[in-house]
């Protein structure tokens, strides 16, 4: 894990004070990196049955497409209000620094689907609960939801004890 935690930037104050932003983009501008933390944030999950995987606007869109590929599932976007063109579930959540909303499609998936939850960072865990809560209204059962950046301080994974948690690096 030393080696993906070289390849995250800290940003201070961003994106307002306080706030320390953990920037991914030299970890997936590294092909080998990118691989690496894909296998590990897929691994807990790989004997599991699963129909599709889930991804959280906007960088959860390349764990969770990357991840649906190789899985050879279906992926879903989460996306912020008024990006989905279709019929759509809402789902409102907080976050550290503010509030936002989320939005599904109604046939993004089929009732029992089986799951997989991706994104690149679990923080108060708002985003990711209300994530979990849109695909369930639509039927979904969750597999697990995997984070490659989980910020320990501020208690998100408290938010998802119902849900099987993995999380690759820890600050």
């Amino acid at each position: 894990m030393h080696r993906l935690e070289a390849k995250i930037r800290a940003i201070a104050d961003f994106p307002e004070p306080g706030i320390v932003f953990r920037d991914i983009t030299p970890l997936v501008s590294d092909p080998a990196a990118l691989q690496l933390a894909l296998y590990q944030m897929m691994n807990p999950f790989l004997g599991e049955a699963i129909h599709a995987v889930a991804g959280i606007e906007a960088r959860g869109f390349i764990f969770g497409s990357l991840a649906a590929w190789e899985l050879k599932v279906g992926f879903v976007p989460l996306r912020k209000p008024g990006k989905l063109p279709y019929d759509v579930h809402t789902a409102s959540y907080d976050l550290e620094y503010g509030s936002n909303s989320l939005e599904v499609h109604t046939d993004a998936i089929k009732p029992g689907d089986r799951v997989l939850l991706m994104d690149d960072l679990i923080a108060t865990g708002g985003t990711a609960a209300a994530s979990c809560e849109l695909l369930e209204r639509l039927g979904a059962k969750i597999v697990g939801c995997a984070f490659l950046i989980e910020l320990d301080e501020l208690n998100g994974r408290e938010q998802l004890t119902k849900y099987h948690v993995h999380s690759l690096l820890h600050y």
